[in-house]
């Protein structure tokens, strides 16, 4: 057990830094629209759930594993629009997992408000999940989510 009372089963605790670090890599890939980069934040076997997963692929809301990973990436790096952006102010961790929010509203206008949760193992994301908020469920309900000309690298 940890000092917030949760367990973490077997998994080794990260520093805050090493955490740091894989969302670091993890915002940098995105925002360049590097699959390959993106691809490697995650373990081989992660999961990934989001609402965006359901709008790209018209399936449920879960990615499992590389193979269902790296075509749903290639799509969001392709698609990603122009109010998705990374002002946060910092996250949350319990040595596994962090959390943090994007919120709407920035110094700089308005973007995408998420609120990220990743379980961080062995330096690599093992699992994703991103709840939206209401003005990124606005994007998807405006279908601007759009594929676009950005190769994906």
């Amino acid at each position: 057990m940890n000092v917030t009372g949760q367990d973490n089963g077997s998994a080794t605790n990260a520093s805050r830094a090493e955490i740091e670090a894989v969302m670091h890599a993890w915002e940098q890939a995105l925002a360049a629209h590097d699959l390959e980069g993106l691809l490697a934040c995650y373990a081989p076997e992660a999961t990934l759930e989001s609402p965006v997963v359901a709008h790209i692929t018209g399936g449920p809301g879960i990615c499992r594993g590389h193979d269902e990973l790296r075509p749903f990436l290639a799509e969001v790096v392709a698609r990603t629009p122009e109010l998705r952006t990374y002002h946060r102010a910092g996250f949350f961790t319990d040595g596994r997992r962090a959390t943090w929010e994007y919120p709407r509203a920035t110094p700089d206008g308005e973007q995408m408000d998420f609120v990220e949760v990743m379980e961080i193992e062995d330096g690599l994301i093992q699992a994703h999940r991103v709840y939206w908020g209401w003005r990124g469920v606005d994007v998807l309900i405006n279908d601007q989510y759009h594929r676009d000309e950005r190769p994906c690298r």
